[in-house]
C-alpha cells in the first residue's frame, strides 16, 4: 500500500497558557485580539438553552435538526431544502474543495485571502492559480479575512464559493448569487458568539446542497451546539455596538500613528512591513495580536478590552506610562454565567449588566462610591427568579475584588461610612481582614440586599458590618450599598507598603 505524503497540518494559534508562560504572565489576564469573535457569548447562551438536548444527549438526532434548518432559511427568504448544516464553515470549505476541485484548479477573490482555503486544497489535491476565470472553484471571501475590504464578486465559468462569515458586520450580502449557482458559506461562530460551538452552514439551491449533504459526514453538528445556534437565532445579535466600537477604535489607532484600512468587518488591518516585531512588544501586555505578511489584524471587541490595547500600545510607541490592567475574572454555574473586568483604584466607571435592573444598579452605586472601575456582564436563570443571579453576580465580584486586593499590603484596611437617603440612613464599616464576616441589618430589606452583600463578604474575605433603616426599602438598600462603596474607598486608601496586622498577613 502507498503511504499518503503528510500535509502541513492547519496552524492553531498557541493557547492563553502557553504564551503567558512566555512572557512570565497570568494566563488570566490574556487578551485575544487574534481571532475575531465576539467580545462575549450572546446572552442565550445558557445552561437552559442546552437543557433539553442534555435530556436527550443519549439519542441520535433523527431529522438532522430540521427545526434549525427551518429557522435558518426563514431568516435568508429561502426553503429548507437550499440549508445545509456543518462544523463551522470550515467543514463546507474542505468540502467543497473535494467535490468542485479534487485534482482540479482554486483561486481565491481577493488573491490573499483566509488560508483555510489554500489548506483544503492541499487536502483536495487542487492547485491554486491566480486567474479566478480559469479555476474549478473560486472562493470569494466578501468581506475579507485578514484586510476588511469588500471585493466584488466575480463572474466566472468554475463554482462559485463566497464565503460571507462577517456579513453581519458589512451590512451587504450576496445571497442573489444563489439563483445563479453560487454557494453562499454563513457561520455562528462570529456574530452570534458561538464559535466554540462550531455550527456553519450552507445556502444555495437545492440541487447543490443535496450534493453537498450526501457527501457530508453524518451529524457533524452536535446536539448541544445545535440547540445554542437555535436558541441564539431566536434573539439575533445586534452588531450596532461592535461597528461603533470599531470605527471608534480605527480613530484611535490613527492617533498612535497607525492606519488600519477601511473595514466591512469586526476587525482592524493595519498594513506594516514588521507586523510581528509588534505581535511581540504587545504580549507582554497580555495583548494577542496577529501578524500577516504586510500587515497587523487586530479583532475589534469593546471598550474595555480596546482601551487595554490601546494602553499597551501608547507606552510601547509612544512611551507613555503603563496603565494598570483590570483584574478580569469568570464564573460560570449551571444557573449563571458572569465575567467581571475590575480596576481598584479606579475613576468610577461603571457598567453593570445582569438582567437584574435593581440590584445591577445596587452594584454600581457600590463600585462608583469606592472609586473603582468595573463591568460586570452576565446572565442568570430567570425563570426561578432573582436569587441566583445576584448571588453569583456578587460572589463573582468578591472573587475578582479578592484579587486585585493581592495580599493587601499597603492598605488602610478600615474603613467607615455614614450615607442618608431622605428618610433612611445607613452605617457601614468595612476591614479588609481576609475572614468572610458579615453582620447585616436591613430594614426593610427589598428581597436580596443583605443577601447581595454576604454573598461579596464571602468571597472577597472581608468583615462587614451594615445598619441601614428607614421607611422606604428602595431608599435603604440604596444608602446601604453607597455606604459600603464610602467605607471601601476609605478602606483602600494606600498608605504605605505595610500589612496592617501585628501578625504580618491578612
Amino acid at each position: 500500500m502507498t503511504r499518503p505524503e503528510p500535509l502541513e497540518a492547519y496552524q492553531w494559534p498557541a493557547s492563553n497558557e502557553r504564551l503567558a508562560a512566555a512572557v512570565g504572565i497570568d494566563p488570566r489576564s490574556i487578551i485575544r485580539f487574534d481571532g475575531n469573535v465576539a467580545p462575549a457569548p450572546p446572552a442565550s447562551a445558557r445552561p437552559a438553552a442546552i437543557a433539553a438536548a442534555l435530556a436527550d444527549v443519549n439519542e441520535y438526532e433523527r431529522g438532522r435538526y430540521e427545526p434549525l434548518r427551518a429557522a435558518i432559511a426563514a431568516r435568508h427568504g429561502l426553503e429548507i431544502d437550499q440549508v445545509a448544516l456543518g462544523a463551522g464553515s470550515d467543514e463546507f470549505i474542505v468540502l467543497v474543495a473535494r467535490v468542485f476541485a479534487a485534482g482540479g484548479t482554486i483561486a481565491t477573490v481577493p488573491a490573499t485571502s483566509y488560508s483555510m482555503y489554500r489548506f483544503a486544497a492541499s487536502m483536495a489535491g487542487a492547485r491554486i492559480v491566480d486567474d479566478p476565470a480559469a479555476a474549478d472553484l473560486v472562493f470569494v471571501c466578501r468581506p475579507n479575512n485578514p484586510t476588511g475590504e469588500l471585493p466584488d464578486v466575480p463572474a466566472v465559468p468554475g463554482q462559485l464559493v463566497i464565503d460571507e462569515a462577517y456579513a453581519d458586520y458589512a451590512g451587504v450580502d450576496a445571497l442573489g448569487s444563489i439563483a445563479d449557482g453560487a454557494i453562499v458559506l454563513r457561520t455562528f461562530s462570529k456574530a452570534f458568539g458561538l464559535a466554540g460551538a462550531r455550527v456553519g452552514y450552507a445556502l444555495s439551491d437545492s440541487e447543490r446542497i443535496a450534493i453537498l449533504s450526501s457527501r457530508q459526514a453524518p451529524l457533524s453538528v452536535s446536539s448541544l451546539s445545535a440547540a445554542l445556534a437555535m436558541a441564539a437565532l431566536a434573539n439575533p445579535p445586534d452588531v450596532g455596538p461592535q461597528i461603533a466600537e470599531r470605527e471608534r477604535l480605527t480613530v484611535r489607532l490613527g492617533e498612535l500613528g497607525l492606519s488600519p484600512v477601511p473595514s466591512y468587518t469586526n476587525f482592524l488591518y493595519i498594513p506594516m512591513e514588521d507586523p510581528q516585531r509588534l505581535v511581540d512588544a504587545m504580549l507582554p501586555y497580555g495583548v494577542v495580536l496577529r501578524a500577516f505578511a504586510g500587515g497587523l489584524r487586530i479583532s475589534v471587541r469593546d471598550q474595555v478590552d480596546d482601551d487595554q490595547l490601546l494602553d499597551a500600545l501608547a507606552t510601547e510607541l509612544l512611551g507613555r506610562d503603563a496603565v494598570a490592567a483590570p483584574v478580569r475574572h469568570r464564573r460560570a454555574t449551571a444557573e449563571t454565567r458572569f465575567a467581571v473586568r475590575l480596576r481598584v483604584p479606579g475613576e468610577g466607571r461603571v457598567l453593570v449588566q445582569s438582567g437584574e435592573g435593581f440590584y445591577d444598579h445596587m452594584l454600581q452605586q457600590l463600585a462608583f462610591h469606592a472609586g473603582m472601575d468595573l463591568r460586570v456582564e452576565g446572565v442568570g436563570d430567570p425563570e426561578t427568579g432573582d436569587h441566583h443571579a445576584v448571588e453569583d453576580m456578587m460572589r463573582t465580584f468578591g472573587e475578582a475584588l479578592d484579587r486585585a486586593l493581592g495580599d493587601r499590603r499597603g492598605l488602610t484596611r478600615y474603613g467607615e461610612a455614614r450615607v442618608p437617603m431622605d428618610e433612611a440612613l445607613a452605617h457601614a464599616v468595612v476591614d479588609l481582614s481576609g475572614r468572610a464576616t458579615a453582620t447585616l441589618s436591613i430594614d426593610p430589606d427589598p428581597g436580596m440586599a443583605a443577601h447581595a452583600l454576604e454573598s461579596l463578604v464571602q468571597t472577597a474575605r472581608i468583615t462587614l458590618h451594615v445598619t441601614a433603616t428607614g421607611t422606604n426599602a428602595h431608599h435603604v438598600a440604596e444608602a446601604a450599598f453607597k455606604a459600603v462603596g464610602r467605607a471601601l474607598a476609605q478602606a483602600l486608601v494606600r498608605d504605605g507598603g505595610l500589612v496592617r496586622s501585628t501578625k504580618g498577613s491578612l
